[in-house]
């Protein structure tokens, strides 16, 4: 449930939403959900100081119920 929801978000904000991949990964912490973009859409996903990303790990936290779940944004162009 959570990998379609922020999927959805972070389409909302890239200019490339067709190379949009979130990956789900189990972890001894919890639950890790990989955000991979187009390296142009990097900076617009992380935002200002971080301020979009952290928007968004405040939105998938509020939506885990509880469970333990980190979002991380993957720098593909590595």
């Amino acid at each position: 449930m959570l990998t379609p929801a922020l999927e959805h978000l972070v389409k909302g904000i890239v200019d490339h939403p067709e190379e949009v991949q979130v990956l789900s990964k189990s972890s001894q912490r919890g639950e890790v959900l990989e955000v991979h973009v187009h390296p142009e859409d990097l900076g617009r996903v992380i935002g200002r100081s971080g301020r979009t990303a952290q928007s968004l790990r405040s939105v998938i936290t509020a939506l885990a119920d509880g469970r333990r779940v980190r979002v991380d944004v993957v720098d593909t162009d590595k």
